[in-house]
């Protein structure tokens, strides 16, 4: 079986989208995970590590009253970066992590904190966003441990919505194509 990574570009290639990713805890190892492999160039625009807080504001538009409020492991900052990523690099999919990987608490959350979100395209003619989605984990471990299993929990979730959101949209393409909403 191939791994997420593999499937993900397998699918976006032949459906001809893009993917751009936004990192905190995982601190690059998203993106580096998705360039492994060969002919991720075809769907990979790139990638912000936004590892201190004020850049998630400046670099992917988070909203800076929620960061102070809230601070940077918060499932809306996570959906906020993912949304930023797909803006600010003109991408069709957007995935992001934020979290604790130790070895300390971080915004008074604890070590193995994680929130991770998809932000997919625009549904054609329906006006909704399809494929967005935000998940928490609580996951033990060390630092490498936690990291490690962020990545592979944030591709399985964008495969998962990329994979689950075909058919759908292959129905949405059928009724522009016969002139109906």
């Amino acid at each position: 079986m191939s791994s997420p990574a593999v499937e993900v570009v397998r699918l976006l290639t032949v459906r001809g989208e893009t993917l751009a990713v936004a990192e905190s805890l995982t601190g690059g190892l998203v993106a580096a995970e998705i360039t492994s492999v060969p002919g991720a160039s075809k769907v990979f625009r790139g990638s912000v590590t936004a590892y201190a807080t004020e850049l998630k504001h400046e670099l992917l538009g988070v909203d800076a009253a929620l960061l102070a409020q809230r601070g940077a492991v918060d499932p809306q900052v996570a959906a906020q970066m993912a949304e930023g990523v797909r803006t600010a690099l003109g991408a069709d999919w957007g995935v992001a992590t934020t979290g604790v990987a130790g070895p300390d608490p971080q915004d008074g959350q604890p070590v193995g904190t994680v929130f991770m979100a998809v932000a997919g395209p625009l549904a054609t003619g329906s006006g909704t966003s399809r494929g967005g989605k935000t998940a928490a984990l609580r996951l033990n471990g060390g630092r490498a441990e936690i990291r490690m299993e962020s990545v592979r929990s944030v591709l399985a979730l964008l495969l998962e919505l990329i994979a689950g959101e075909q058919t759908g949209n292959e129905r949405a393409q059928d009724t522009e194509q016969n002139g109906g909403f």
